[in-house]
Parts: structure tokens; sequence; C-alpha cells
């Protein structure tokens, strides 16, 4: 059994705390939100100990482990704050809007021993999980091509200003839509290279991307990475990845996984060469609480084992979440560099000890142009 407080109540917050309040092996021991009737509702209806301040709640209910599910922007003094009590950490994707720190927290977490997970889902899928597998096993061969994609209605009309939609909070469909699919190919082939031809679209939005289009380079192999949360066609956000090899091609969604293989390829078990399709129903088992999909649930349960088991290193862990942190800069600089930046008034300076490339992602966020 371990205790684990929440910090965030938007959203992913209450769902992350209805799973894990239901999760045989943790004890809530504390809430933390700044809004004070989510609170007062939380307590009555729950009996859970509410907090308005993190550092008190960390103090008081000395957690085991710390779910931060707040608007990007807050992570980094949050999850610092954590680590600095030696309590792991689950964080909302994206990390972190600053490369530089996500490299600084990850290799604090590493010298600590501490268990950390950013909540990159799509890893959790059965149909995704597969096509790692099957990667894994040399099925493709060499992969040449891959398209990445995620649409959804997010932005469907001129709105108002929320944390959401500026650059320096965590918003845009950059890092709310493009950064799953992005960080599915991190975990298929690596980081990249280098990326080009970036455009960061504004369709409804002001001040932001609503729509996402770039090129990723690897050794041997190019990916199409493209997302538009401004797409109404979808009834809610669709991630679907497609890879051609020298041996056949794989697309898959998170309901199923179509694989064809060339008579050249090596064909695991409960495959043939030609066309197959399996299903995620046949590739993931029912978690013990279902909450939004299973891949929610699964990657709090693959949290919760590595927290009890003291496993330092597991799937999406800040070191790997650091890896698309940095390609979400690398975008972000050459869409400055072919269009000009999308201005955001309201970020922050950098620091002037941060590496090149932080210093340029940060000039973007303010809306200065990139040399």
């Amino acid at each position: 059994m371990i205790d684990v407080a929440v910090v965030g109540l938007g959203k992913m917050g209450l769902s992350h705390l209805s799973m894990i309040n239901a999760h045989p092996d943790v004890r809530v021991v504390g809430i933390c939100d700044a809004t004070g009737y989510m609170l007062d509702v939380l307590t009555k209806y729950t009996g859970l100990p509410t907090f308005k301040d993190l550092t008190r709640m960390l103090d008081e209910a000395r957690p085991d482990a710390l779910i931060v599910a707040t608007p990007t922007h807050l992570h980094s003094g949050m999850v610092r704050e954590a680590l600095r009590r030696n309590i792991h950490v689950f964080c909302e994707k994206p990390f972190m809007i600053d490369p530089a720190e996500s490299e600084e927290l990850a290799d604090l977490a590493r010298r600590s021993g501490l268990v950390t997970q950013v909540g990159y889902h799509n890893r959790f899928v059965g149909t995704f999980a597969e096509v790692h597998r099957l990667l894994e096993l040399g099925v493709l061969g060499t992969v040449t091509t891959a398209l990445a994609e995620a649409y959804g209605p997010v932005v469907l009309k001129e709105a108002g200003t929320t944390w959401r939609s500026r650059r320096a909070t965590g918003g845009g469909c950059l890092y709310d839509y493009a950064a799953h699919p992005l960080n599915l190919l991190t975990w298929y082939l690596g980081a990249p290279t280098g990326v080009s031809g970036s455009r960061l679209t504004s369709i409804f939005s002001a001040n932001i991307d609503d729509a996402v289009a770039t090129t990723l380079h690897y050794p041997g192999a190019t990916a199409q990475l493209i997302a538009n949360w401004s797409d109404e066609s979808q009834r809610k956000m669709t991630t679907q990845i497609t890879l051609w090899g020298t041996h056949g091609r794989i697309h898959a969604d998170r309901q199923e996984i179509q694989v064809y293989l060339r008579d050249s390829a090596p064909v695991p078990e409960g495959y043939r060469p030609g066309w197959n399709v399996k299903y995620t129903t046949e590739l993931m088992e029912a978690p013990w609480f279902y909450l939004r999909g299973e891949e929610y649930s699964n990657q709090l349960d693959a949290f919760v084992h590595r927290v009890m088991a003291s496993a330092s290193e597991g799937q999406n862990d800040f070191t790997s979440a650091a890896i698309t942190d940095e390609c979400l800069a690398m975008i972000i600089e050459d869409a400055a560099r072919v269009d000009g930046p999308l201005r955001s008034a309201s970020a922050a300076p950098p620091p002037t000890s941060l590496p090149t490339r932080a210093r340029s992602a940060w000039r973007v966020l303010r809306g200065e142009a990139v040399r």
C-alpha cells in the first residue's frame, strides 16, 4: 500500500483522482487545488483531506507519490518541490515547456532514484504497444517512412482566452495534441536528428496554433507529423500511426492495428504474410477500474507498481518525456524561421543560463524572431 496525493482538479485531475482512489494498493492522503468550492464538494462527498497549498499538503500528508495534473506552466515548481522531498511523481503531459528544465528534473530524479512518469497514455493502448513490439522484433525490416496524426474538435470558433490558448502556459495544438503522436514516434524511432518545413497554423485562435505540420528526419527515414484540433468531423481526439518498412506496413489507431507483411518479412506468431488485423480488445486486459479508456487506468497502475518495486526506470519516465519536449522546441524554432512566431506577450524572458535551443524556444514564446 502506498500513500498518494493529487494536485490539480481540472478534467484530468478529477479523472486521475477517481481512478487512483479506486486502486487496491493506494491510499489517497491529500487533494490540493486553488478552487475552494471544489475542495468543499470533495470533502463533503469523499471525506478525503483537502488543501489549498501544495507545500502544506506535502508537509502534513507526507505522500509517497504525487500526481501533478495542473496547467503545464505550473509543473516545474510542483515537480521540483516533490522531488526535493524524495516523493515519486506522476506528471500530466506535456512535461515542461522549457526542454532545459525537462533535462534538469529528469537528471534530479535519476540521481535520487525516484520513480517518475508523464501521462502519455497512448503507450498503454494495446494497439500502439503492439506496434512497438513488432518493431522490436524487426517485422518491418528497415523503417523508411512514417506518418503520425492527431485530430479532434477542441477549438471550433473564435473564443476567449484560457491557459490552453497561450503558448507560455502550455497550450496550443502543438503541446496539447501533436505531442501525443510525436511521443509515439520517439518511442518507435528514437529522437530525430532534425525537423524541417514546420508550420504552426492559427485557424480560430488569436495567439496560438490550431494545426501543426512538420517533417522529422531520422538516419535513413522521414516522418510526417500532422495535428489539427479544429476538426469538427471528429467526435473526440483521434490518434493514428502509419509506418512503412522494407518488409511491409503497419497502421494503428486506438481501435485496431492493421499489418501488411511481405513474403520476405519475419512473420511472428499469430501473424501471416499479407494482411493481418488485431483489435485493442484482444490486446488489452480489462483494468481494475474503467474511466475514459483502459489506457488511463493502466498507466496509473504501472506507476503504482513501479513505486512499490522502486523501479526508477520505466515507461514514460521523465527521461523519455524530455526527448519529446526537446522535439517540441525544435518544431517551434523551425516554424519561427519559416513563418515568424505566433505572438504571446505574456511569456516571461528566458534565464540567460539556458542552452541555445531553450533560449531560442523561449524567444519564440515571447514573439521574437529567431535568426
